[in-house]
């Protein structure tokens, strides 16, 4: 018997939003339904966002299903996340969204609340460091959001920095450029100012694990995952959605669905019917990340920490190994491939390879460089401006929280929270779209409005157009 948009309410009302239950109280166990196909609500994805969001549904007391295409939970795009955990953004709430996010990971034990034979993964609070390379750059903008906000940071000046990352030069080489500019080499144009520093950022130890822990999570409190389980369709029913159809002909219904694909976001949208109308878009990028022996006669992995320089385009945080990895900060001179998610090249090209890591060199000049190639390459799940859509769409009962791969690992706890009250409030009949919802921070109380990641939204012109990892 498929569920009724009245036991669906019902469901969202067992916990109201006031009275959330924290992290580690035990959760009321759903009752059971008796047809396994028959859902409450379906999470297209068990990535770290799809996994974070069927644990705070399940726990709100809906039968939730997560179904991915792949083997295991975060076996997608999340598996090759760079898992950094940085308050680096360009705008108020993401900064807060990103404080508040913080805050799971220190508290993952009392988060998840049971346990995973697998282990549960560990937060490395080492700090980051972002270059300031003057003033009025990407940094000091950072700078002024958290003085605004209240987040704890310290500045430092070169004689800090030699001290702390002895690595480090500190020429100023920018803007960044690719091996084969005739500038690449050219000697350093001064110095940079210095850097400012967060010392509650860091990284997670294992992405991939961090979605095994969600998963446990979640079905403790009743939610089901199903693998190798591919949507064909997105199924509408009496004007709204009604559920999917899986590749092996198996139909779920649910008068709930959630579009949490990353990468595969928009051929979601596409089977909903929601893509046109939607006015922020999404698309698959392709991107690499490498990894690189650390400098001989430093420990990276206790002395090293995440970092960020916009003047040379990269980013990096210690690897397993005593290794260092490296991304872009997709400078304006990369250019960016943007590709079918079924349909791209997975293996690490001699280009980029050379441009991340010469990049690298310039700033840590005993970093060297490997003969041989290492690293990953995946998908990011790309905006038009670079922010997650975390919002409902012009298909009731049809939810998305995308754009995010790249950008959002960090902030999944909050995510699952935010989309969580955002599908009870318009479930219940409020009108997003007129009045955003507005939730507050489980761990900090500061206001999050999901009006900010709208669907509808103008490109925001405050973002960076580029991801810290």
């Amino acid at each position: 018997m498929a569920r009724t948009g009245q036991h669906l309410h019902a469901a969202l009302g067992m916990i109201a939003p006031a009275e959330t239950a924290r992290p580690s109280e035990e959760p009321e166990m759903p009752n059971p339904t008796d047809d396994p196909d028959d859902f409450d609500a379906v999470i297209i994805g068990a990535g770290v966002l799809g996994g974070a969001i069927a644990v705070e549904l399940s726990r709100r007391g809906l039968h939730t299903l997560n179904v991915d295409k792949a083997s295991a939970a975060g076996a997608g795009s999340t598996i090759n996340s760079c898992a950094i955990v940085r308050f680096s953004y360009s705008t108020v709430p993401g900064v807060s969204l990103a404080w508040e996010a913080m805050h799971y990971w220190t508290d993952w034990a009392g988060y998840i609340g049971t346990t995973d034979e697998l282990g549960l993964v560990d937060f490395h609070r080492c700090g980051m460091f972002n270059l300031v390379i003057e003033e009025g750059d990407h940094s000091s903008k950072v700078r002024a959001l958290w003085q605004e906000l209240g987040i704890p940071f310290e500045d430092w000046t070169l004689a800090d920095l030699a001290e702390r990352m002895p690595l480090l030069d500190h020429g100023r080489y920018g803007p960044p450029r690719r091996p084969d500019d005739p500038h690449f080499w050219d000697d350093a144009d001064g110095t940079i100012t210095g850097a400012i520093f967060t010392p509650d950022a860091g990284y997670v130890s294992d992405p991939q694990l961090s979605c095994h822990n969600l998963q446990r999570a979640a079905e403790a409190s009743g939610g089901e995952f199903w693998f190798n389980a591919e949507v064909t369709s997105v199924d509408q029913a009496d004007g709204r959605v009604g559920g999917v159809t899986l590749a092996d002909g198996r139909s779920v219904v649910a008068p709930v669905v959630v579009n949490a694909a990353g990468p595969h976001s928009a051929v979601v949208n596409e089977m909903a019917g929601v893509f046109d109308s939607m006015g922020i878009k999404t698309r698959a990028l392709r991107h690499e990340v490498h990894h690189v022996p650390a400098p001989q006669g430093f420990d990276f992995m206790a002395d090293g920490m995440v970092g960020a320089d916009d003047d040379t385009g990269f980013y990096f945080r210690p690897e397993t190994g005593n290794n260092v990895l490296i991304g872009s900060v997709d400078p304006k001179c990369d250019d960016r491939e943007f590709v079918d998610p079924d349909d791209y090249d997975t293996v690490l090209s001699q280009d980029q390879w050379e441009a991340q890591v010469l990049r690298a060199n310039r700033r840590m000049p005993t970093l060297g460089i490997p003969h041989e190639k290492k690293g990953v390459v995946d998908l990011y799940d790309v905006s038009d401006d670079w922010l997650p859509i975390y919002d409902r769409t012009d298909l009731d009962g049809f939810y998305v929280a995308i754009g995010t791969s790249g950008n959002q690992y960090k902030n999944a706890g909050a995510v699952g929270q935010l989309m969580a009250e955002l599908i009870e409030a318009v479930e219940s009949g409020h009108d997003h779209d007129a009045s955003p919802v507005v939730v507050s921070g489980r761990y900090t109380g500061w206001p999050i409005d999901v009006g900010f990641y709208s669907r509808n939204r103008e490109v925001n012109p405050d973002s960076s157009m580029s991801v810290h990892g």
